[in-house]
């Protein structure tokens, strides 16, 4: 299936984890963003809440777009999802058939690395981890494969080294860097589907200020709706980790209208000022 213009993300839900992903089933939301790293997401709890969507013929396995995570063990908490003495191809077959067992299916639209083994440049690991990746996507077993967490920098080594490309790449997007405007170029320029969280979260102070609160008003919408509409009409794949049911349908609505020309430049700018 193609990706939804909006995806659902499950991190740091703990026990709410799979109330919450049915609510964001039922307000509307097609993709779930999760992975295999017990220390910020429970995992096992999206596929029980799918599970229960499923049993009750509310959707099939194939309505929705699944995307979850390889992590590194330095990223994990003592519940690891693999043999931390294994090589790096074995993690991550490890890794990859817990995670199907947990979200109830026999294959992902999308795997994601979680960030790479290095903070600067790309590591042994991060390419042994790829090509298995790969190996997974070459297989049938994933739709695609992507990477989160990078720069510029990453990207590019990545990208030159890799044999199937990241469909997808997951930044955490700050306003003040005019919201990773040289990875999403970037991405764009080779067809590559930039995905942006904390989009709210990180960007507080930017969004805040009269311009934006102006501009929200003029339309009639709230201030993550403008967001996110940004967001999707500059080429993004927005995540929203909302756990009001409320907001969940609002954010939604946020594809309902337009900006002009001159308002993305705006928002765009509005925290690098």
């Amino acid at each position: 299936m193609a990706h939804p213009a909006f995806l659902y993300g499950t991190a740091w839900k703990e026990e709410r984890t799979a109330p919450l992903t049915r609510l964001a089933v039922e307000a509307g939301f097609r993709g779930i963003d999760t992975a295999n790293q017990r220390r910020h997401y429970f995992e096992q709890a999206v596929g029980e809440a799918l599970e229960g969507i499923y049993r009750e013929g509310k959707l099939r396995r194939e309505d929705l777009f699944l995307q979850t995570k390889f992590t590194y063990a330095g990223g994990q908490d003592h519940r690891l999802p693999y043999d931390p003495g294994a090589d790096y191809p074995t993690q991550v077959r490890q890794s990859f058939a817990s995670s199907l067992e947990h979200l109830r299916t026999d294959y992902l639209d999308s795997y994601v690395l979680h960030g790479p083994s290095v903070g600067r440049g790309l590591g042994e690991a991060d390419f042994a981890v790829w090509r298995e990746m790969e190996a997974l996507c070459q297989a049938g077993r994933t739709r695609v494969i992507g990477v989160s967490n990078v720069n510029l920098g990453q990207l590019r080594l990545l990208v030159e080294s890799a044999q199937i490309l990241p469909r997808f790449v997951q930044n955490r997007c700050f306003a003040v860097n005019y919201w990773d405007r040289d990875v999403r170029r970037y991405c764009a320029e080779r067809d590559i589907v930039y995905q942006g969280f904390s989009l709210l979260t990180a960007n507080v102070h930017a969004l805040g200020g009269p311009e934006i609160v102006g501009m929200a008003r003029r339309h009639g919408k709230t201030i993550a709706q403008l967001v996110f509409r940004f967001a999707q009409q500059v080429g993004m794949l927005p995540l929203t980790g909302t756990t009001d049911p409320r907001h969940m349908r609002e954010d939604l609505a946020s594809s309902s209208f337009d900006l002009g020309e001159d308002e993305l430049r705006e928002i765009e700018a509005v925290g690098a000022r």
